[in-house]
């Protein structure tokens, strides 16, 4: 149906142009069918007609800062969302109104507004496991070696993002915060999320990899079965140099009340101070422990 749809727009766009179809009106005409062709050519957007794209497009504008960048360009926004520049535009603009965005016309460029800080605070003060970890998370930071700093994550996209973090007790330590991203199949954080999730949703993580590109599905479904393989032996999940070559970190799953969401919690810190085998003798019983009384916590909360 979509072919043979296709198919129509194409006669018609080359039948009217043959008829000397208005100067004025020709440009319009050519954007329309190009937005005819990318819309339909949209198989998720065909699969869920409750999928508002424009939404989805703006809520992408704002998920292109990454750590440590304060403003955006238009260029920078269409090169990281492959979006021409004009839907671009349309989109700075409305999310300016909006206050999701300001801008500073002097340079050209943007950085995110009150609105999404808003947000942002919105799902912090939501997220009751912070709390809840919290002590758990100070007695990790606060063991044998001063060197380790202690985080909890949770999966966006394909990314785990910081929701909690505790810097370690030395000068030395991780340039992190709240916020920091990290990728989810190559950090020991991100595949301790994988290992706790149901299948359903790690099929869809592996998916989404595989629709951005099939190279990066593959690597994802290689290293999950790595760390499953492990995690079933050692009971946690290790990152020895891959997210970065100077960092070494192990992480374990925690769940939320229902079960429905899982976190990763983890320790780390640079790899010429916290070595793999003082993590996984010292550290990973602490860490699975602290990860088990969380989970406590959270049942006898829900059950109070």
């Amino acid at each position: 149906m979509k072919q043979k749809l296709l198919g129509h727009v194409s006669k018609l766009s080359r039948a009217l142009k043959g008829r000397g179809f208005p100067c004025g009106l020709w440009p319009r005409w050519r954007n329309l069918k190009g937005w005819m062709v990318g819309e339909m050519g949209n198989s998720d957007t065909e699969k869920d007609r409750n999928f508002v794209t424009a939404l989805a497009r703006g809520l992408e504008l704002l998920s292109c800062f990454r750590d440590d960048e304060i403003t955006l360009t238009n260029a920078e926004f269409s090169e990281r969302t492959n979006l021409p520049k004009a839907t671009i535009s349309r989109l700075t603009y409305t999310l300016c109104e909006l206050g999701y965005l300001v801008a500073d016309p002097s340079s050209g460029t943007y950085r995110l507004g009150a609105g999404a800080l808003n947000l942002g605070f919105s799902v912090l003060t939501g997220i009751d496991i912070q709390d809840l970890a919290q002590q758990e998370m100070q007695r990790l930071r606060d063991g044998p070696n001063s060197y380790v700093s202690v985080a909890l994550g949770e999966l966006h996209q394909l990314d785990v993002v910081y929701i909690s973090y505790l810097r370690s007790r030395e000068r030395v330590a991780l340039v992190a915060n709240v916020g920091v991203r990290l990728p989810l199949f190559t950090s020991a954080i991100g595949r301790a999320i994988l290992v706790g999730q149901q299948d359903d949703d790690r099929e869809a993580a592996f998916e989404l990899a595989g629709r951005r590109d099939p190279d990066l599905e593959a690597q994802g479904r290689l290293h999950y079965a790595q760390a499953k393989s492990f995690f079933e032996v050692k009971g946690f999940c290790t990152g020895y140099g891959e997210w970065r070559k100077d960092v070494n970190g192990i992480a374990v799953p925690v769940f939320s009340m229902n079960g429905a969401r899982v976190y990763g919690l983890n320790v780390g810190g640079p790899s010429f101070l916290v070595e793999p085998k003082a993590l996984e003798t010292v550290h990973a019983p602490l860490l699975i422990q602290a990860a088990r009384q969380i989970s406590i916590q959270k049942l006898n909360q829900r059950l109070r």
